[in-house]
């Protein structure tokens, strides 16, 4: 197996990265603020960004398909995030749309 992370994969693991972080900060949030199309949306991307820099980190065959996932999930996310004005949410829909570019060129 190659042990090697390539400059586009390392790209995508911290987009990858960077979107679960913002998911869940908004995810907390939204549930004070009582959103619920966003905090489950959230709650989805976060989990499918850390899933897909697990398979991506061990290289896993099916990283490229799971990519493809994740892209839509964050799409959506990032969709329903910017409905609401909260810093967190206009956060999470840019690291989600960052997220979805990087995990779209895993995909191709």
């Amino acid at each position: 197996m190659n042990t090697t992370i390539t400059k586009d994969l390392q790209a995508c693991i911290d987009a990858c990265l960077a979107c679960l972080k913002a998911c869940e900060v908004c995810f907390t949030t939204c549930i004070d603020e009582n959103m619920a199309a966003c905090t489950k949306l959230c709650r989805d991307c976060a989990d499918i960004c850390h899933l897909c820099t697990q398979l991506m980190l061990r290289q896993s065959q099916f990283h490229p398909a799971l990519c493809g996932i994740c892209a839509d999930i964050c799409e959506a996310c990032a969709i329903e995030c910017e409905k609401h004005n909260s810093q967190h949410c206009k956060d999470c829909a840019d690291a989600c749309r960052k997220c979805a570019i990087e995990c779209r060129k895993m995909a191709a």
